[in-house]
């Protein structure tokens, strides 16, 4: 599926913020973004809602966007309610997937080693996020699929970031095997402890990062 307008600006704003292009305390002016991107404002005034959600971005009541520093704690506690929360939705998913989702998880796995092989970073940060939704859905449990997702969109850009570190794309797919094999194998501790410990090497990773 395409991303929309906003999505796409969202996204390159915060690649921008997350690697100090755009450095805390530089304004975010929607009539010269809506220029730089030859959209209207109105996505551009999405992206920098959807931007505010995540922390990097801040405005005052009649006032400008600014590019912030996310909060340290704030984010380690959503990467610590996102641990838990994908942690179950992989647990339920080894007992209540369904083969078809279980195959279409399998071969999307397969697909993914060739964006690793291609080193192709954009197409593998697309497709993970393609896997880890289709592991929400697998749960069948609509509920815990929303909150998962909303947790994930507000933690989207940090995730996506530490796909710039050497060696990253290997390692995150050698993760999603092991979560993959215990899903497969109906091992819902497993999962469960499979997808934990993953989530918390995606929080390390950009950790690791350190340019903010």
């Amino acid at each position: 599926m395409a991303r929309t307008s906003a999505e796409d600006i969202r996204q390159q704003l915060a690649a921008r913020i997350i690697s100090g292009t755009l450095r805390p305390g530089m304004q975010l002016d929607e009539t010269m973004l809506a220029s730089d991107f030859a959209v209207s404002r109105t996505p551009v005034r999405e992206a920098l809602r959807l931007l505010r959600a995540s922390g990097l971005v801040q405005q005052r009541p009649h006032a400008k966007a600014q590019v912030a520093k996310p909060d340290e704690a704030t984010l380690a506690g959503m990467f610590e309610v996102m641990g838990y929360l994908e942690a179950l939705c992989a647990g339920l998913c080894a007992i209540a997937m369904i083969a078809a989702e279980r195959q279409a998880l399998a071969r999307l796995h397969e697909i993914m080693a060739g964006m690793v092989r291609d080193g192709d970073h954009q197409a593998y940060a697309d497709a993970n996020e393609t896997f880890h939704s289709a592991i929400y859905d697998g749960a069948q449990n609509s509920y815990l699929g929303e909150i998962t997702r909303s947790t994930r969109q507000r933690l989207q850009p940090f995730r996506r970031a530490q796909f710039q570190l050497l060696g990253r794309l290997g390692r995150s797919h050698a993760e999603h095997g092991t979560v993959l094999d215990a899903i497969l194998q109906g091992d819902r501790t497993g999962a469960e402890q499979a997808m934990g410990k993953h989530i918390s090497i995606v929080e390390h990773a950009y950790q690791t990062l350190d340019l903010l």
